[in-house]
């Protein structure tokens, strides 16, 4: 809008496009929408977007069109003159202008500073190396999507925070090896204790993600372009890609440099307003008695300050915050608030369920709670915080607390809708958007807001990180009572596509489509080559659908799945020939050991799993150490598989006296039949010779413990991050009964599963029921299932170590007989 046309308005120029100065003018807007020309520098070329957004980009899960939170059009419609990528250069306060970096002035009468805040990077030798960038804005994910493109495989991520981990978990996303180098003992140490901290690391480490804490960056290594991060232990990372995420720090200069005061941030008084009276502050760049603030609820709140200054319709003031913490890191629900970590006079209430994933921590202090720590299940957040805020004495409530308000109060089960309601209009639900349980309720009831749609476009809650999803929907049912007929939507496989997996498996199926692009044309996909998330997934879906039809596309599988290896944090390769139920003879071991001897392998371990696993293997190695193992007529293990593992066993009736039946036979029959089966993720069984259960079958997706009358079966363990029990799924006499019963339930999974879904979370979702409905009850769908499994077989089981070493190029199907 040209300068001349504003009339009687008054000038209010903003500094910074981003989510603090932008939710300052809509406030504004909202107050006094027609006592401003509004005029906006923004130094980046995009119109205003969800910061806390970009790491779902980077995952592949959205695009950069969902995070806009203001797109032009909405510019436009205010009146709002918006000069994105131009940076201002200075403040002529004198004069009241700003300068930009193209020379122009643009006068004003009000100037609100939203700088934000730069990120950290440290000053090691190297740090300015190409590969190495940060983590902040769009162009950082865009430079991390093109390094993946471009098949640099191996990245570094320093810094163990939010940013850096949801940074690490994108970058894997797109088929980069990824190492996070933290300088603290553990991870997120100012949202986290040690204890949820520990649980994030070994999820991030089951999701191959390694985590080094402890770790300090000496230099970053490289001779045109990064290489390599060295630590001052002494230890070497190799890396294509370096990604600072060590913080972030107030932007001032501009402030600094135009005379206003200045300490960590830019200080402002209880009303926003700098040193001059005309300049207010607003975000991340701002000090308020003698805080910064990295989080967005403290954004909002000094928003609605500014608002009220600037429209002169009220005369609030900010006090600062009361700081909770509700995230989703690489998909987990956290919360924190308070002083969680404790100490003198405190006392701790905690509950740990490891089967679920789930830890909560009170701190109490004088019958008060002072701190929480959440870990997995955060619904009750919001209401541990209100009795921290409002200093509530939970002496009555104390026995029940840790499980929550409904318990607490003395109900039988928690309800998600009884604790919604219970909870004050003020109390925030959407920590990314600022909005709380008032705005929802009044926008429902006077717009007639009927689904979570409708009320992400009218509030924005639940339209970023979706954390909030749960307590949306349970509004929408308390407010609308029996006339709510919705609920949340379908997950979509990734940000190319609306659909999701189900839909997705159905239409393969219904539509006969055959091939990636076939799929992707038929679907409408909105990026034509997909993402690193959906291409895998397509990959298997296809598999599953059209055995022996579908030809395996390698280049849409996982590093691992390509160099049917596991590759180490040194760039070299593991490889574990498969041993039948961990059973194994003198060749093979003479033959395992002239192996090692020859390549100069240097380690070799046993695995949990009863297989030798030699560590160390160069990559230029791996086809002849697999040619030297076929000679011995061993093959591939599958570790690095989506696929069956392992069948451990015990020794049973053939060797110990307490052994009811022959398990070991009985697993090398269930290992030869299942092998090689691309799975939705890893598969491993196990069978026990009696009910003491020495081969742990009751942590394993298919478990089978031998009794005197014959077999129990078991479904749906997890020994992983997420430990889980078995479900007893049936008991059954003979052991050609185990084989279809067991062929049976994998159909199943594969062919109802969404990829990278074990046994444990499928069954928790699709219900023990429905499984035992088609596995045990209907002997007819059982029947037809275990058919389809060995089938599919007929093409699965050819090893992929013979097939490399020969120097094929495609694969040929080859039987168990022809493979030894």
């Amino acid at each position: 809008m040209p300068e001349g046309s504003w009339g009687p308005q008054e000038r209010l120029v903003v500094i910074g496009n981003g989510m603090a100065g932008m939710r300052a003018v809509e406030e504004l807007l909202a107050r006094a929408p027609d006592r401003y020309a509004v005029t906006v520098f923004g130094a980046e070329p995009q119109v205003n977007y969800n910061r806390i957004m970009l790491s779902p980009v980077l995952a592949g899960e959205k695009r950069f069109d969902e995070i806009v939170i203001n797109d032009r059009a909405w510019y436009d419609a205010n009146g709002i003159d918006l000069r994105a990528g131009l940076r201002v250069t200075a403040i002529d306060r004198e004069a009241r202008e700003v300068v930009g970096a193209d020379g122009s002035r643009c006068r004003y009468d009000r100037l609100l500073l939203a700088t934000g805040s730069d990120p950290i990077v440290i000053p090691v030798p190297g740090h300015t190396l190409p590969g190495v960038i940060t983590f902040r804005d769009i162009a950082d994910v865009e430079a991390m999507l093109a390094a993946a493109r471009e098949g640099r495989t191996r990245a570094v991520v320093i810094g163990g925070g939010l940013l850096g981990l949801e940074a690490a978990n994108g970058l894997r996303a797109n088929g980069m090896e990824v190492t996070v180098l933290h300088l603290m003992p553990v991870l997120m140490e100012r949202q986290l204790d040690a204890a949820a901290a520990y649980l994030l690391r070994r999820e991030l480490e089951g999701r191959g993600i390694t985590v080094l804490t402890e770790a300090d960056t000496a230099a970053i290594e490289g001779a045109e372009r990064v290489e390599a991060v060295r630590l001052k232990d002494g230890r070497t990372i190799p890396a294509d890609l370096v990604v600072m995420a060590v913080g972030i720090r107030p932007a001032t200069a501009l402030a600094r440099a135009a005379g206003l005061a200045v300490e960590r941030g830019i200080v402002v008084d209880d009303r926003m307003v700098t040193a001059d009276p005309c300049i207010l502050a607003v975000g991340e760049c701002v000090q308020h008695q003698g805080k910064t603030y990295g989080l967005v609820a403290p954004l909002w709140d000094m928003a609605r300050v500014c608002a009220d200054q600037l429209a002169g319709t009220a005369d609030s003031t900010y006090r600062g915050t009361a700081l909770s913490t509700k995230l989703k890191v690489t998909g987990i629900d956290m919360f924190s608030a308070g002083d969680f970590q404790g100490g003198e006079g405190c006392e701790d209430i905690v509950f740990r369920d490891a089967a679920r994933g789930i830890y909560k921590r009170l701190v109490l202090k004088d019958d008060r709670i002072a701190g929480a720590v959440l870990y997995g299940d955060t619904a009750d957040g919001a209401w541990f915080f209100q009795l921290l805020r409002e200093g509530q004495d939970i002496a009555a409530m104390r026995d029940g607390l840790i499980f929550g308000r409904a318990l607490a109060a003395g109900g039988a089960a928690p309800d998600p809708k009884q604790a919604v309601a219970a909870l004050p209009p003020e109390a925030e639900i959407c920590g990314c958007n600022g909005v709380c349980k008032g705005t929802i309720v009044q926008a429902i009831t006077t717009k007639g807001l009927a689904s979570l749609d409708q009320v992400r476009a009218h509030t924005k809650a639940s339209s970023s990180c979706g954390s909030c999803t749960g307590l949306v929907d349970s509004l929408l049912a308390v407010t609308l009572g029996d006339s709510y007929a919705g609920g949340p939507a379908v997950k979509a496989v990734c940000g190319c596509t609306d659909y999701g997996h189900d839909e997705v498996r159905r239409l393969i199926l219904a539509r006969e489509l055959r091939s990636i692009p076939a799929v992707m044309q038929d679907l409408g996909w909105r990026t034509p080559n997909g993402c690193a998330k959906c291409r895998p997934a397509l990959n298997y879906y296809l598999i599953c659908a059209w055995p022996g039809e579908y030809r395996d596309d390698q280049q849409s599988r996982f590093i691992n799945e390509r160099a049917h290896a596991n590759i180490q944090k040194d760039g070299t390769y593991s490889v574990v020939p498969r041993m039948w139920g961990g059973v194994t003879s003198a060749k093979e071991l003479r033959a395992i050991a002239d192996v090692v001897d020859r390549y100069q392998i240097p380690s070799v371990k046993v695995t949990g799993g009863q297989r030798i696993d030699l560590l160390g293997v160069k990559k230029e190695q791996l086809p002849e150490v697999w040619r030297d193992l076929n000679a011995a007529g061993m093959v591939s293990g599958h570790a690095y598989g989506k696929a069956l593992r392992t069948v451990k066993t015990c020794v049973g009736s053939e060797w110990c006296r307490f052994g009811t039946q022959d398990s070991t036979a009985m697993g090398i029959a269930l290992e030869r039949m299942s092998w090689g089966s691309w799975t939705p993720h890893k598969f491993k069984m196990a069978v026990s010779g009696c009910p003491r259960n020495c081969a742990e079958a009751t942590i394993k997706d298919f478990g089978v413990i031998a009794v005197d009358s014959g077999w129990e079966l078991h479904v749906g363990g997890n020994g992983g991050i997420k430990l889980r029990g078995t479900d007893f799924l049936c008991k059954v006499e003979t052991e050609a009964e185990v084989l279809e019963y067991c062929g049976a339930f994998m159909q199943l999974h594969r062919e109802e599963s969404h990829y990278l879904e074990r046994t444990a979370p499928w069954i928790e979702r699709v219900g023990l029921d429905h499984v035992k409905r088609r596995v045990v009850e209907d002997a007819e769908s059982r029947k037809r299932l275990h058919a389809r499994f060995l089938h599919s077989q007929q093409f699965a089981q050819t090893d992929p170590w013979a097939e490399r070493a020969a120097g094929a190029e495609a694969h040929e199907f080859r039987s168990l007989a022809e493979v030894g």
